[in-house]
């Protein structure tokens, strides 16, 4: 009996904990590049003496989804889709992080951004002159035509990476990182169309199904936890006569 308090309790749990996955999930239905949040739930066994029959439930959600969002066209010079499963470099804290995020912005200073984040290129964050127009390659090389000239001239180049979606996790930003912690070296295989954004892969039908599912998992704990508190009444009655 006190082994299936375990199972009905930590099942419950991973119910609620994995509606919050579902529901963040749907939060960043529209959020450019967001990757869905996957629940993976591992067996736990309940540690310290005479507790060997006993197991939980551990839920981890620091698995993600390497499917691709819809791209659209925006005309925007400065709007980068990733094809294939290449990411952008950006800079975070003393090192990088990745994204799928295509928007991107020059601010005040000239530095090259996405949401609020230096944009990586081949000698660290990028830096635009003044220019009258731009443009960016299918390598994601970065041409500028500056202020009185005639031609564009390169300046930089985008730092593309490339990684498998198993191989990588989401760190308290909600940035991409290796789960070794290492920086990704640039992959010159990885494109770029300028001129689009890549939207949300996450899937708003998969969500709501999944979430429907979840709330059908936790009326079932609820019912096993009347189940045993009758059993074990029944118990206490053998036990009392």
């Amino acid at each position: 009996m006190d082994a299936l308090i375990y199972t009905i309790m930590s099942g419950a749990e991973r119910g609620l904990r994995a509606q919050q996955v579902h529901a963040n999930n749907l939060a960043n239905l529209e959020t450019g590049g967001f990757r869905a949040d996957l629940e993976l739930a591992t067996s736990q066994a309940v540690p310290g003496y005479g507790y060997d029959t006993r197991h939980m439930s551990q839920l981890s959600a620091n698995a993600m989804s390497g499917r691709e969002g819809a791209v659209r066209e925006t005309g925007n010079d400065l709007d980068v889709a990733i094809d294939g499963n290449g990411m952008l470099a950006v800079q975070w804290q003393d090192g990088e992080a990745y994204t799928r995020a295509g928007h991107l912005v020059v601010d005040a200073d000239g530095t090259l951004t996405v949401n609020g984040r230096a944009v990586m290129g081949d000698g660290g964050p990028i830096s635009l002159p003044a220019y009258t127009r731009v443009s960016i390659a299918q390598d994601g090389t970065i041409s500028v035509q500056q202020p009185g000239q005639l031609e564009l001239q390169e300046v930089d180049r985008l730092k593309l990476v490339r990684a498998d979606a198993p191989n990588l996790t989401k760190n308290e930003a909600g940035l991409t990182v290796a789960r070794d912690g290492n920086t990704l070296a640039a992959d010159d295989t990885v494109t770029v169309r300028a001129g689009y954004l890549e939207g949300s892969n996450v899937s708003a039908v998969e969500e709501m199904v999944a979430t429907m599912s979840l709330n059908r998992d936790f009326e079932i704990q609820m019912r096993l936890y009347k189940s045993a508190d009758s059993m074990a009444d029944a118990g206490n009655r053998l036990i009392r006569e």
